[in-house]
């Protein structure tokens, strides 16, 4: 742990904005560059710990009363920091290779680690995935080393749950099947020796569903292999990881289906032939001139040739015909904010991340050397990757 509070609001260190929490949420600090979020599952899981715990606590120190419901939600606490350096771990290792880090979230599963974009080859994928299961066995051995020179009591029982719980998240993490970070090891490991990174996640999907399977069916085998009989926590727990491990695993491999097409689109080709008018136009005259010219497009500038907007076709199909003649081309055009002007060359994922996080009809496709290549319609984006299913 560094000598500065790692949860210390002052350690921005050049992160992003924040993007806004998800509903249910609070912020307890940051970590690594990006916010420490907890759900409000993690209360509901904190709580259990706490009470499953107790009797364990009970019999180390007896007398404790209510007491020891209190010593177990703090031994919880203590799981989850740990939690939070897996996650952490993570985090550190995207922005490594440049990857932002928007949040690190808290949940009754654990944690999770939002990592804005995909890993441009197998290995940062790997280094990414495993990097988290290391820390937590790391975190494991070094307190199986404290514990063994530790006297007894609630200290000792305390390090005694870091050292199972480590070792065990680690070694779960490393099972070969998405969501989880083994599976994408996995991943890594097929993207690298067939060059198809498609392939590694359905490969690594495949491998979270056969996981869920066997989540499953655990309590029926639980008595014969380890001698202990499931209980309905077993059933329950075991019922929770299956359906978080198919479902993960699903979504997985339907994102790496979709993301198969986003080669074909590419935004040169897309754009509409696209007519520059001065934007005190009268509007009739603007789309008679377009007409004419056949473009599919209008983009209002300035005296000085500077495009100031993007003339909106919905707007236009909206103004009667009658009053088309009486109104500027202005009034039906957005003001190309920023995010509304995109390359020319912009293609694939980096086309629809640009047009998610700035939505809008038209977007204006620019030249390096800022002249104006065209138009680039949503409507146009969506229909070219409907037609590529």
């Amino acid at each position: 742990m560094p000598a500065a509070d790692p949860l210390d609001d002052s350690l921005d260190d050049g992160a992003p904005p924040a993007a806004p929490r998800p509903p249910g949420t609070f912020r307890i600090g940051r970590l690594a560059g990006a916010d420490v979020l907890v759900s409000p599952s993690w209360f509901l899981i904190a709580g259990l710990l706490a009470v499953l715990l107790a009797p364990r606590i009970e019999a180390e120190q007896p007398g404790l009363g209510a007491w020891k419901y209190v010593a177990g939600l703090a031994f919880a606490i203590l799981l989850y920091l740990s939690v939070l350096l897996h996650e952490g771990s993570h985090a550190a290792m995207a922005r490594h290779y440049g990857h932002p880090v928007s949040a690190i979230t808290l949940h009754f599963l654990g944690g999770m680690t939002a990592v804005e974009g995909e890993a441009r080859n197998p290995r940062q994928e790997f280094w990414i995935a495993v990097v988290g299961p290391l820390t937590s066995i790391a975190v494991g051995l070094a307190s199986y080393a404290l514990w063994l020179v530790m006297p007894g009591g609630l200290l000792r029982l305390g390090v005694e749950a870091l050292v199972w719980a480590n070792l065990l998240v680690g070694a779960l993490n490393l099972v070969p099947g998405l969501p989880l970070d083994g599976g994408r090891v996995l991943k890594s490991l097929v993207w690298g020796v067939t060059g198809n990174v498609h392939r590694g996640t359905l490969v690594a999907g495949w491998g979270g569903r056969v996981a869920a399977v066997l989540a499953l069916l655990w309590p029926l085998v639980q008595e014969s292999l380890i001698g202990v009989p499931p209980t309905i926590v077993d059933l329950m727990v075991s019922v929770v990881i299956a359906v978080f491990l198919w479902s993960g695993a699903t979504a997985a491999m339907a994102s790496a289906r979709l993301r198969k097409r986003l080669p074909s689109l590419v935004g040169r080709s897309l754009a509409r032939r696209t007519l520059a008018v001065p934007d005190d136009l009268p509007l009739a005259e603007a789309v008679r001139r377009a007409q004419e010219s056949q473009a599919g497009s209008i983009v209002t500038v300035t005296a000085s040739g500077r495009p100031v907007g993007v003339v909106s076709e919905a707007a236009v199909l909206a103004t009667p015909e009658d009053r088309r003649p009486w109104i500027a081309v202005s009034t039906v055009a957005r003001t190309l904010e920023a995010g509304l002007s995109l390359p020319a060359d912009i293609a694939g994922e980096d086309l629809i991340v640009a047009i998610s996080r700035r939505p809008a009809d038209e977007y204006l496709l620019v030249e390096p050397d800022g002249s104006v290549y065209g138009v680039l319609a949503t409507a146009d984006v969506d229909r070219a990757f409907r037609a590529k299913g």
